[in-house]
């Protein structure tokens, strides 16, 4: 798998979730899209087309996020745990797939 499969399969992920979704699944899934493209886009044009690339970048992006207290502590520990879940379950279903 590709970063541009790994982007495709976490972004549907997230939209397959939005019907039963709560709010703050909703939030966090939202959250995390801006953070998962711009990881994307910046692993491309670094030339870091790895899926653990992609992965360190959200990461890193996240723990600025914090950093920088735009999460309070209750949306961190939301986006965080959404964030681990979402590549599990995406690296799971992609490495049934093969």
């Amino acid at each position: 798998m590709n970063i541009f499969e790994f982007e495709r399969l976490l972004l549907a992920e997230i939209d397959a979730q939005v019907a039963e979704a709560s709010d703050d699944q909703l939030f966090a899934g939202g959250y995390l899209r801006g953070h998962i493209t711009l990881a994307v886009a910046q692993s491309e044009l670094s030339g870091r087309n790895h899926i653990r690339d992609v992965k360190a970048r959200v990461k890193t992006s996240l723990n600025q996020a914090i950093l920088s207290g735009e999460l309070n502590d209750d949306d961190q520990k939301l986006v965080l745990g959404f964030w681990l879940k979402l590549v599990d379950k995406v690296e799971r279903q992609a490495a049934s797939a093969e």
